[in-house]
């Protein structure tokens, strides 16, 4: 007997649609590009041919259309992996969930997720401008970890060397590090995107080793970070869901990946904030490549 998803654990709003970003399954298209600023959809939809259906709720702003003839849905998620939860779950159950009859579809549908972002980058090899695309992604939010699956998903030794490494602290919760789909990474970062590991950090200033005004409890965090290496790559930068994300697909049957923009240099302790022209050059080639 097929499992029958309850409203209190499926909410759909009144049009058909997903609870939380809004969209309808007609909506959306088997390739997805998603981005944290709601105000980049607009500026990936420019380059759009033509345009379908454009969405707007909360940080949720979604736009289906087409370029050089391939469907793509772009969809902001805001910050966070709490909000990869939420647009992940929701677009596999737009793909893959029947709405009238709230059960699992018979036939499951694979999306291709890309996420654009922007990152801090950890090593002198990633300077500002350097686009980096995650092969394995250390999540510190430990989002992962409330899936029965997660065991499957991560890698497992990777972990277990990283916290010895670390020395980590137990009450800040078990890392995980999930696995990017290694055909969709061959397929957008190609020859001119550094391949490395990826810290996911659940905030942008204690668990990135800022200290403000409220003390950080580990000083020593980011000198034992880029002195990490695993299988002869290092840390090489720091952003806030492509852990999330890769997990989250890899569970659900996706394929998925992140590739970000180094606006930041935690070793040089330099920053970028206008980098609206090198993000667009990004942008272009994802929508080339996806």
């Amino acid at each position: 007997m097929k499992k029958v998803f309850l409203s209190s654990e499926l909410p759909i709003n009144e049009d058909g649609s997903a609870f939380h970003i809004h969209i309808r399954p007609e909506q959306l298209a088997d390739r997805v590009i998603l981005v944290g600023d709601p105000a980049r959809v607009d500026t990936i939809a420019a380059h759009f041919d033509t345009t379908e259906y454009e969405i707007s709720s909360r940080e949720f702003h979604t736009i289906t259309g087409t370029y050089k003839g391939k469907r793509i849905t772009c969809i902001s998620h805001g910050i966070g992996c709490d909000n990869i939860d939420i647009v992940m779950n929701e677009l596999d159950v737009l793909a893959n969930i029947d709405l009238e009859t709230r059960s699992e579809k018979e036939e499951h549908r694979s999306l291709t997720i890309v996420r654009i972002g922007t990152c801090g980058g950890l090593q002198p090899e990633t300077p500002i401008g350097t686009f980096v695309a995650s092969v394995k992604s250390i999540g510190f939010d430990g989002l992962l970890n409330y899936y029965a699956g997660r065991n499957g998903v991560c890698d497992l030794q990777m972990e277990k060397a990283f916290t010895e490494h670390m020395r980590w602290n137990p009450i800040k919760g078990a890392p995980y590090v999930a696995v990017a789909d290694t055909q969709l990474i061959n397929q957008i970062a190609q020859n001119d995107m550094v391949r490395g590991y990826t810290i996911a950090c659940g905030g942008f200033y204690g668990p990135q080793g800022r200290e403000l005004r409220a003390q950080i409890e580990d000083p020593d965090q980011n000198r034992k970070i880029e002195s990490f290496e695993y299988e002869g790559k290092r840390i090489c930068n720091f952003e806030m869901e492509s852990s999330a994300l890769a997990g989250l697909a890899a569970l659900l049957g996706h394929r998925a990946m992140t590739c970000c923009l180094v606006i930041a240099n935690r070793h040089t302790k330099e920053m970028k904030t206008d980098y609206k022209g090198t993000i667009d050059n990004l942008i272009k080639l994802v929508l080339d490549r996806i």
